[in-house]
């Protein structure tokens, strides 16, 4: 039995639940929506752990749950959430069943796709940058500051300069344009990440356990997951990367003890391979709608331990 967790009309969790049911895997899908009818208790003892996991009108016996796949979003956005009375009984319990959840994802046995304490070294782009630099990749030259003083002679430095949130929330990759030296005050109280712009070819490889699906993307876009807001195109295909390069990818999830990642990579016209982040929660379907790459299936054979 495998569990899906979170908004089962979601397209990572709706295409994975598809995936599953050709491989003739059984699936339950704790839909967060539902909280109100949703239930879970759970004992760790010495002979580890026990309990149920009730879905509406039908219960799971945990250790029948050999792995699970967790896309949840914050509970405190959910709609219900929101309308219920604040701190009254409807928000605690949806609070603990959440966090129930969220405490039982990480000390089940279970292959989990991807466990709380490890997504977390994405929250912070600075400090998984430290991480990836530690397991074999470069990183573009960078600045995090809130001195406008030290963004212009970085920027003089360097020619062409983009900038981005420091934090986990998705921000959109933009150029540093001579107006926006005109703005720089502004980032005095938000502390803002600056890189050296890299020429080269976007690669997003997607490592499952370990295997490598690699995506070529070509645009003329600043951030090619906008490239029509800023005026330009992308074009996406699938790219064999070379063993040795797949290899370090995997070493690199591996690293970061990611069972599922979404790696971000620019290969310079020299052959230089830089990484810019690693996704531990990825978007996988948008890859696979523009190439067919088979990402949830392969997904779905690492959730039921089939490779």
């Amino acid at each position: 039995m495998i569990l899906l967790c979170g908004i089962p009309s979601e397209s990572p969790i709706a295409m994975v639940r598809d995936a599953l049911a050709n491989l003739g895997v059984p699936t339950a899908v704790f839909n967060q929506r539902n909280f109100a009818s949703n239930h879970l208790d759970f004992d760790l003892g010495s002979h580890g752990i026990s309990g149920s996991l009730s879905i509406g009108d039908q219960s799971f016996d945990l250790t029948e749950i050999t792995g699970a796949y967790s896309r949840m979003i914050d509970d405190q956005t959910l709609p219900e959430y929101r309308n219920s009375a604040p701190d009254g009984p409807e928000q605690q319990r949806c609070r603990n069943l959440h966090d129930a959840l969220i405490h039982w994802l990480e000390i089940t046995p279970a292959r989990i796709v991807n466990r709380c304490r490890p997504m977390c070294s994405n929250s912070s782009k600075p400090y998984q940058a430290q991480l990836i630099l530690q397991l074999g990749f470069s990183t573009p030259e960078t600045l995090i500051t809130n001195e406008p003083d030290l963004v212009r002679e970085f920027y003089a430095r360097h020619g062409r300069v983009i900038y981005k949130s420091i934090s986990g929330v998705r921000s959109i990759v933009q150029k540093l344009t001579p107006p926006d030296l005109d703005r720089l005050d502004h980032i005095r109280w938000c502390p803002t990440q600056f890189q050296a712009f890299v020429d080269g070819t976007n690669v997003r490889v997607h490592v499952v356990g370990r295997e490598v699906i690699a995506t070529k993307i070509e645009t003329n876009a600043t951030d090619y997951r906008y490239a029509s807001r800023q005026g330009g195109e992308s074009e996406l295909s699938a790219i064999d990367l070379s063993d040795e390069l797949s290899e370090r990818c995997v070493s690199l999830a591996v690293g970061l003890e990611l069972a599922f990642a979404g790696i971000d990579l620019k290969i310079t016209p020299e052959g230089e391979v830089f990484c810019f982040e690693v996704n531990p929660s990825p978007g996988y379907t948008y890859y696979e709608n523009h190439t067919g790459q088979p990402i949830a299936m392969a997904l779905a054979r690492y959730l039921s331990g089939s490779h």
